[in-house]
């Protein structure tokens, strides 16, 4: 049932063990899943099993037979139910990492039990081995599966953006400076996704206490998670008028708001495991012609930055140079607009959903 981002059940879902919804003519199987605000590992454990028991149930008793499942990690532990209705179905099971997992957990230190951690890694190989095809987010994440599985076939399956559904000229219109009390010459920095451990967001209330002396540069933050009252309160203990909270939105919403904005902060902690990674929110902002100042190193940096000249990118973890690139955007406006008008001619060409979408079913009409 939808719950997130909030970790609550959607009105409308709650008190149900199943339900059938036709979304675009497709029709949708959802099953109720444990949900709870509490960082506790049990109390995530329990969201992530609930559902593996809930959509193994429904997809045994709810579907047809099938050609292809499709599962995405993580959650890993949903690759259980996957992996045992592929069988039954006589479905091909495409294994979909958007993540590492149980690695990043590790990293992170999110997860410190070493029976699990070994029990995961165990339950992850025992995936790859049975997927007919293994695809994943980043070229990283492909790099990395193919190097301990050099057998398996493994697709990038990279994430894009749907160009029609974004309208910048529509979107110019936004009132949403004005709703908010903002004035039309302040420079307003979004971070807008969830609030979570690997974003190491603290970043941006740190440079934000340093430019505070800068009256018109605002920091928006932009989505709820774990972190967010941790954030709140940094914002209450150093007085900083310049950073503002808002709750998560519908995505048309988020259209009218990024637009509203001068430029999107996406930081990610100093982690080699994340060299790989590419922050879903960058296509967002590019699609609507909006400059990132990036903070994840790697694949991200070469694709955004280098080669297609996106925005401006600052080390991982380091305040100075958050507040050094920030500073250097607001000076210089004429650079500011070049890098959004890069940044929608290299989505719309290398990372048109549509392209994606048809270049993956090739891929799948090769192995059905």
């Amino acid at each position: 049932m939808p719950n997130y981002p909030q970790m609550e059940i959607h009105k409308g879902y709650r008190s149900k063990f199943y339900c059938l919804e036709m979304i675009n003519d497709i029709p949708v199987h959802r099953s109720w899943v444990y949900v709870s605000k509490s960082k506790s590992i049990i109390k995530r454990l329990l969201n992530y099993f609930s559902f593996v028991f809930t959509s193994l149930i429904i997809g045994i008793l709810k579907t047809k037979k099938h050609d292809v499942l499709f599962v995405e990690s993580p959650p890993l532990f949903l690759g259980i139910s996957a992996y045992l209705i592929s069988r039954l179905k006589g479905a091909k099971l495409i294994f979909n990492v958007s993540d590492l997992w149980p690695e990043s957990a590790e990293k992170l230190g999110l997860v410190k039990n070493k029976f699990l951690l070994k029990l995961s890694t165990h339950l992850e190989e025992f995936f790859y081995k049975k997927a007919f095809l293994i695809t994943g987010q980043t070229q990283g994440i492909c790099e990395n599966i193919g190097k301990r599985f050099p057998d398996k076939d493994i697709y990038w399956l990279k994430n894009g953006v749907d160009i029609n559904y974004y309208d910048v000229k529509k979107q110019l219109n936004s009132n949403w400076r004005k709703e908010n009390g903002f004035l039309s010459d302040d420079i307003i920095l979004i971070y807008a996704g969830i609030l979570g451990y690997a974003q190491g967001l603290e970043i941006i209330i740190n440079a934000a206490k340093q430019l505070i002396i800068n009256n018109n540069i605002k920091f928006v933050f932009l989505g709820s998670g774990p972190e967010k009252s941790k954030l709140m309160d940094m914002k209450i203990e150093n007085d900083l008028e310049n950073v503002y909270f808002f709750d998560a939105v519908s995505k048309h919403r988020m259209q009218e708001i990024l637009i509203s904005t001068n430029a999107s902060i996406i930081p990610l902690k100093k982690l080699d495991l994340f060299k790989g990674a590419i922050p879903s929110k960058i296509f967002e902002n590019l699609a609507l012609k909006k400059p990132i100042i990036l903070g994840v190193d790697g694949e991200a940096k070469n694709l955004f930055i280098e080669k297609s000249k996106c925005g401006l990118f600052f080390e991982p973890e380091s305040v100075d140079d958050l507040v050094k690139q920030i500073n250097y955007l607001v000076k210089n406006p004429d650079i500011s607009r070049r890098f959004g008008e890069n940044g929608f001619e290299f989505v719309s060409k290398e990372f048109n959903r549509d392209i994606i979408a048809e270049e993956f079913w090739q891929k799948i009409n090769t192995i059905t």
